[in-house]
């Protein structure tokens, strides 16, 4: 069962998403929260599995209470839920620690589907969001010296696999892949795996050979 924590100031958004995610037999809504400062303090109670984040919300905003969620709970994965006019602070939320982001138009199917994806520590991205996010925002090197190995994984990272089945794809350990991600984040100067799926898509990474 996937426990989910809501984090919106909209009422009527959250009781949406509740009776949205409440129709699927894996997912449970453990509880919802009004902006960033009862996110934390529910967090760190309920140690939901994903957290849904809006980012402008009174008395704290997603950016601030992302960072602190994921400071004291680093399994907790957090996906950014907003609006596309939003989308200037969604790096800075990724940057913060958030797994992914999703818009609030999205298709209630693409939602489902990306609660899931971070419960196996996918990142599930909107390219609608991506493409801006990267022309403004994302300005790394291009040449950080990466081993062949360490481009196999980024690569499959980027197109959404866990390390459970990257290990399986490229017939390497589990500890592995968490070796090769530790280094590859190190190099481009990224803090996780969704930056470095950005910081791919960025230099053109994502279509690596395998």
């Amino acid at each position: 069962m996937i426990r989910v924590l809501l984090v919106d100031d909209h009422r009527l958004l959250l009781a949406g998403l509740r009776s949205l995610l409440e129709e699927e037999p894996d997912v449970e809504v453990i509880g919802t929260a009004a902006n960033g400062v009862e996110a934390v303090e529910m967090a760190g109670s309920m140690k939901p599995d994903v957290v849904l984040m809006d980012l402008s919300m009174p008395q704290m905003g997603g950016v601030e209470a992302t960072r602190l969620i994921v400071a004291d709970n680093p399994e907790v994965q957090v996906v950014v839920l907003t609006s596309f006019s939003d989308q200037d602070l969604v790096l800075d939320a990724v940057e913060a620690g958030a797994v992914g982001y999703l818009l609030k138009d999205s298709e209630p199917s693409a939602l489902v589907r990306g609660v899931r994806s971070a419960a196996i520590g996918e990142s599930p991205l909107d390219a609608r969001v991506a493409r801006t996010l990267l022309d403004q925002r994302l300005e790394r090197p291009v040449d950080p010296q990466l081993s062949d190995r360490e481009r196999e994984v980024l690569a499959l990272v980027t197109g959404g696999l866990a390390n459970k089945q990257i290990a399986r794809h490229l017939g390497i350990s589990e500890r592995t892949v968490k070796s090769h991600l530790t280094s590859v984040f190190q190099r481009i100067g990224v803090s996780g795996r969704t930056q470095a799926a950005l910081w791919a898509e960025r230099n053109g990474l994502r279509d690596a050979p395998p």
